[in-house]
């Protein structure tokens, strides 16, 4: 684990990320005990907390078209689906999609899976969506949000929605192995990304061999105004404590993920939720 910044192309950063979250798929069909979707009412804790932020603006997902970005393995896009959602899952992995796609099939969901690099959406996905979801672990991985953003706003169908939930650029920019909260790496974008040698990966035991990998830090302020560039209309900004995995040994098992000790609980934000719509 290093964090250092890393001056190196994205087509370079994009080719070793893809062969680390390859190396993923095996490792997360274990570490994400697929057997509890046998469950026909099973939905991921992901998505049960998404919904609930969603249902302000949109009730219920029955009957509406939903895009799904950075899909991975499909779980929470079988939830989606599950909710009442026509899903098409977008990433840019083959073996991920793999997965989703047996994931699927196996419980008789209805999808549509499309491969492709998240700023080339538009190009790639047919069709225009009610909503266009992504949530945690996403935007770390995307160099450029203006054209993140835009792609969202040419997916959407005149007052769709988008709703993103993901990781606090402040929770990023902590020392996960420190005693206490300490800031270890910087909070705002300057054009490069932070190299990371990682062998393990955020759920499961297994190990990795691809280990390294490039993320992009976006703070708060790039996020949102990216959002309103791309002409679309923030409903929402939420920020919270918990966040849904262990990002550090001294988190505690809380309701809703892994929180800090409750003494530090007020002290930074673990992570953000946007809703925002495209006007009509």
């Amino acid at each position: 684990m290093t964090g250092e910044d890393a001056a190196i192309e994205w087509d370079e950063a994009r080719s070793a990320n893809l062969a680390n979250w390859d190396e993923r798929v095996p490792l997360h069909e274990q570490a994400y005990e697929l057997a509890a979707y046998d469950d026909p009412a099973h939905l991921s804790d992901v998505v049960r907390h998404d919904l609930a932020a969603l249902r302000p603006f949109a009730p219920s997902l029955e009957g509406l078209d939903v895009c799904h970005l950075q899909c991975h393995i499909g779980t929470d896009t079988l939830s989606l689906a599950r909710a009442g959602a026509t899903v098409t899952g977008v990433d840019f992995s083959a073996d991920a999609l793999a997965s989703a796609d047996r994931l699927a099939r196996r419980h008789g969901i209805e999808a549509t899976w499309v491969r492709t690099d998240v700023p080339d959406a538009r190009a790639a996905v047919s069709g225009d969506f009610d909503l266009v979801y992504t949530s945690i672990g996403t935007i770390t991985w995307l160099s450029d949000l203006d054209r993140w953003a835009a792609q969202i706003a040419g997916l959407l169908r005149a007052d769709g929605l988008f709703y993103i939930r993901d990781g606090h650029p402040a929770l990023y920019s902590l020392d996960e192995d420190a005693p206490d909260l300490r800031i270890r790496y910087r909070y705002f974008a300057n054009g490069q990304a932070q190299a990371w040698d990682e062998d393990s990966t955020y759920a499961g035991d297994g190990k990795l061999t691809r280990t390294r990998t490039y993320e992009y830090p976006h703070p708060i302020s790039e996020v949102v105004n990216a959002l309103i560039g791309a002409g679309l209309q923030i409903l929402r900004l939420d920020e919270d404590t918990t966040v849904p995995w262990l990002f550090s040994p001294r988190m505690v098992e809380v309701d809703g993920g892994y929180a800090w000790p409750e003494e530090e609980r007020d002290r930074v934000p673990c992570t953000f939720t946007i809703i925002a719509r495209k006007p009509a």
